[in-house]
């Protein structure tokens, strides 16, 4: 925040806007890497039960 006392509140009023919009932006583009990571391991995890799978039916076949 400024001391300085030649600022308006309009000038104070749009540093605090572009603040919350920075912000903003910050949190959505955290919350879409959490939501890349998310699909990725939910596929690795997918990969994996199926592994596990092919494992088991080969050792029920034998």
């Amino acid at each position: 925040m400024s001391d300085n006392p030649s600022d308006t509140a309009a000038e104070r009023i749009d540093r605090a806007i572009a603040r919350i919009e920075a912000a903003v932006a910050a949190r959505a583009a955290s919350g879409d890497a959490l939501s890349r990571r998310h699909a990725a391991l939910k596929a690795r995890m997918a990969e994996a039960v199926s592994a596990l799978d092919d494992v088991i039916a080969r050792g029920a076949t034998r």
